[in-house]
């Protein structure tokens, strides 16, 4: 991240650094010759069909096998131990599940360059198959009995990958600090977990609780999720970090980060009792940690009143300084903003406001709630993290410097709006969809807000996602369901529109004499939003479009007032346009 191009606009360092670009990804699998398979997305009311290529590779890794949907995960136990002289790792997963149904082939997931050495159960070798290039199919010896629980083991070792552009790429980074030190950070969102390590690289499905194991050189320090459950000094100048994590975990979510580390804490008093918090960074970045870090209490004070108590209080709260900017990894957020506040000094919204507070602390923190407790079940949904975490942003900006700041804040990020693809992705293929569901996502949530016009009603739905779909993972459809419920108006036609096509509405209008006409363009079929018009008295009042014209009287022959906080254009429609 230090490589930046300062003379990269604003507008194209939100887009192409933050707010993850696609299409790099995806570019990997395209050269995986396997089986190819030709999709076309057809958003809604979209101008043009996009084609796009996938392999068996994307489907392996992005779709719920045969051989992944027969056995539930319960528990992984995963220990490593690390070769920072050549960078290199060798590793065990112990895999306990529940089965099903029968069936006797397991998938497991890991990426070159790390090898698939073993698998075993009940200490026998099994029969290993590799499938493609990341997919290995276990063939168990023994009987698959419904409802029995089982465990295998499998071992790996290797040079994992090593990401160009963390966390945006995926695997094991390796460097050293400013006095020398090794400094090593894993991040996986996207390409997955399995870069660095075997599991069940599938969002749908997640352990109910996991042990992490690492083994590194003294004196360096391993910290991961969860708390800190035993230490070993093994007296071969090596020493064992196992860390437990009580909580359902997403694979993505699962980190090692390795360094020469200060260490500092302190509580929160919060809504579900007393909330450990804990901070580990770099040795000569104590005193400049302990300054910047005092955001995370009133960040997370707002947090739980916009979305409710923390979701991991039985295994607290880290902030990890690492090498790259940041990661949401559950209960050990990473964090490499370089003490400052912005992103990286800069205000993504252009406002002001995005200098009130360090991006990588909130944002990631945000993920907390809409990623580590709500999660998607899969990567085409993938709106439902990012979204969700931009739109939290200014919920604290909201929450410290009052309503009118907020909004001012998230209608600043529209300027990162590109709106080129869809938000939603192609699913089960492990594609993920444009990276406007960063700001535009956040505008879609604030907009919503308008149309519930009521704010208590508004903070309870976002509260009541957090309870009702506690630990749970979930699909976008799911979501927005809940939040049609509580809305208690039918806001299909509004989701459809920007989750799933390019357009922006436009509200037409024009004024004759005392009359005010108006109708949407620019938008699905049946596209139907309400909006707030301010009134001849100075009131603002819903006004009722469709994507056919109607009127309604108005108290002038001026052109009312619009409500900005609607991400929507508006335009006066010309003589060809009257009906």
């Amino acid at each position: 991240m230090n490589a930046v191009n300062v003379n990269i606009s604003l507008h194209f360092f939100a887009r192409c650094l933050r707010f993850n670009v696609i299409c790099v990804k995806n570019m990997k699998n395209l050269t995986l010759a396997v089986l190819t398979t030709v999709v076309t997305l057809s958003a809604l009311g979209q101008h043009a069909h996009q084609e796009m290529q996938f392999t068996k590779d994307d489907t392996l890794r992005g779709s719920i096998t045969p051989e992944r949907e027969w056995w539930d995960l319960t528990y992984y136990e995963l220990r490593q131990r690390v070769y920072p002289e050549t960078q290199s790792i060798e590793g065990s997963t112990t895999i306990h599940y529940t089965v099903l149904k029968p069936h006797n082939v397991m998938q497991v997931d890991l990426q070159p360059p790390l090898q698939f050495v073993s698998a075993t159960q009940d200490g026998k070798h099994l029969k290993v198959e590799r499938v493609g290039t990341n997919a290995y199919f276990v063939h168990l010896a023994k009987p698959q009995n419904v409802g029995q629980s089982e465990s295998v083991a499998v071992s790996f070792e290797g040079q994992p990958i090593r990401p160009q552009r963390p966390p945006w790429d995926g695997g094991i980074q390796w460097q050293k600090d400013k006095v020398g030190f090794d400094f090593i950070a894993t991040s996986c969102q996207g390409l997955g977990a399995s870069a660095w390590w075997a599991c069940k690289d599938h969002m749908y499905d997640e352990p109910d609780s996991m042990l992490i194991a690492v083994t590194v050189p003294i004196p360096l320090i391993n910290v991961s999720n969860g708390r800190l459950r035993n230490y070993t000094n093994n007296g071969d100048g090596t020493h064992t970090f196992e860390w437990f994590v009580a909580n359902p975990i997403n694979n993505y979510g699962v980190n090692m980060n390795v360094g020469y580390y200060a260490h500092f804490r302190d509580t929160l008093h919060g809504e579900g009792g007393v909330l450990d918090l804990d901070y580990f960074v770099l040795s000569y970045n104590l005193e400049k940690a302990k300054k910047q870090f005092e955001q995370v209490k009133p960040m997370l004070r707002a947090f739980e009143h916009w979305f409710g108590p923390y979701p991991f209080y039985e295994d607290g709260f880290k902030l990890v300084e690492v090498l790259y900017l940041g990661m949401e990894h559950q209960s050990s957020v990473t964090y490499g903003n370089e003490y400052m506040n912005g992103y990286l000094g800069e205000d993504l919204s252009g406002t002001g406001w995005g200098l009130k507070f360090d991006y990588i602390i909130i944002h990631e923190t945000g993920h907390e709630w809409f990623a580590n407790n709500i999660t998607y079940k899969d990567i085409a949904d993938m709106w439902l993290h990012e979204g969700f975490t931009s739109y939290s942003e200014n919920l604290y900006v909201e929450y410290h410097y009052g309503k009118e700041a907020g909004a001012e804040y998230v209608i600043g990020l529209r300027q990162g709006i590109s709106n080129d693809a869809p938000i939603i992705g192609v699913y089960d293929v492990n594609h993920e969809g444009s990276g406007d569901m960063y700001p535009k996502g956040a505008n879609l949530l604030h907009t919503i807000r308008q149309i519930f016009n009521d704010d208590e009603k508004w903070r309870q739905t976002l509260r009541g996602l957090n309870k009702d779909f506690y630990h749970s993972i979930v699909t976008s459809q799911q979501v927005e369901d809940y939040v049609e419920q509580k809305a208690g108006r039918n806001l299909k036609k509004v989701f459809d529109q920007y989750l799933r096509d390019v357009r922006i509405p436009v509200l037409e209008y024009r004024v004759e004499k005392n009359t005010l006409k108006f109708r949407w363009s620019n938008c699905i079929d049946g596209f139907d939003m309400p909006m707030k018009i301010k009134d001849g008295d100075g009131d603002w009042v819903f006004i009722y479009p469709t994507t056919k014209w109607k009127t309604m009287k108005i108290g002038s022959g001026k052109a009312p007032e619009f409500d900005r906080n609607f991400y929507v254009e508006t335009r006066e429609a010309g003589p060809e346009n009257k009906r």
